[in-house]
């Protein structure tokens, strides 16, 4: 099993308020990598926390497409990143083929310009991709076909499966263009409410990893009803009890 990481999404109010702290929290938890989320932005707090704390970030999200790239890449890699992935383009970008193609093109030419600093460029899904429907087709691997081979994809597999996707053969079928995975769970709402630890919603946690067992492992909460350090945690168990 690859290693855990966790969206720093997960606990924005928490990181904002006392990021080491927030880090330190995680690692307690036995986290040992992180996804940060706005690298420019929270580069000063990832600059001095990663190291005290013993955290790495392999993976970070970060908006590309019509972003200053140059700069986001040269942070990313002064703080150690390799992946730099884009969290998201809008619904109405994946209602046609020309605008998907556009959103693929426009990652093509981001990864050229990561390759120039080191670096991966990967995206990230969420529903509205897989929802779309393109001669029968989702939207989604329409677009991963117009990639080129140096971008990654980082599949959320509890949106996927809000898009009416069979996760775990949808991993099967991108096979190793998939570097990450977002592991969370839920009601599968599109709000985001009603999300819970792993293992204990509708997604099916358990076929998704068997799905996709070279894929960092990133675990995630778009919000959760209670103690997100303890949801965490509870996640973290249930993927370390899960491993095979």
């Amino acid at each position: 099993m690859s290693e855990l990481s966790v969206q720093l999404y997960s606990v924005r109010d928490a990181f904002a308020a006392d990021p080491g702290g927030t880090l330190q929290r995680l690692a307690a938890i036995g986290f040992t990598q992180v996804e940060p989320y706005g690298v420019v932005e929270n580069a000063e707090a990832l600059r001095a926390g990663l190291p005290a704390t013993g955290l790495t970030a392999p993976t970070a999200h970060a908006r590309l497409i019509g972003a200053d790239q140059h700069a986001v890449f040269a942070t990313a890699a002064e703080l150690g990143i390799g992946l730099v992935i884009d969290p998201m383009a809008a619904p109405e970008r994946w209602q046609d083929a020309a605008a998907v193609a556009a959103t693929a093109d426009a990652l093509n030419a981001a990864a050229e310009v990561a390759a120039e600093h080191g670096l991966r460029v990967g995206y990230h899904n969420h529903w509205w991709e897989l929802e779309s429907r393109l001669d029968g087709r989702s939207a989604f691997e329409v677009f991963a076909d117009r990639l080129d081979p140096a971008v990654a994809l980082e599949v959320d597999t509890y949106w996927a499966t809000a898009g009416g996707a069979d996760a775990p053969a949808l991993l099967r079928r991108l096979g190793d263009r998939v570097r990450a995975i977002h592991v969370k769970d839920g009601g599968l709402a599109t709000d985001a409410t009603g999300q819970v630890p792993a293992g204990q919603g509708r997604v099916p946690v358990a076929e998704v990893l068997a799905a996709a067992p070279g894929a960092l492992r990133v675990v995630e909460f778009d919000a959760f009803d209670g103690d997100l350090f303890e949801a965490l945690a509870a996640s973290h168990a249930f993927l370390t009890g899960a491993a095979r």
